[in-house]
């Protein structure tokens, strides 16, 4: 159960940081070139912070 929720909180909490990512893309008006780059950096450092969130919700249920 608590699987369940954590994997359909990250899929909704990567969507929501990846959309507000974009939008600070095109305010700053950032090269498509280094879009890629931020992108994926933010995409590992998000996917880092949820692995280790549900670790810790693992190990403390």
């Amino acid at each position: 159960m608590i699987i369940a929720v954590v994997v359909i909180f990250s899929i909704f909490y990567l969507f929501q940081i990846n959309r507000m990512t974009y939008a600070l893309c095109m305010q700053r008006e950032i090269p498509e070139e280094k879009q890629t780059k931020i992108f994926r950096t933010i995409n590992v450092l998000i996917t880092i912070l949820l692995v280790s969130f549900y670790v810790e919700i693992l190990l403390t249920a």
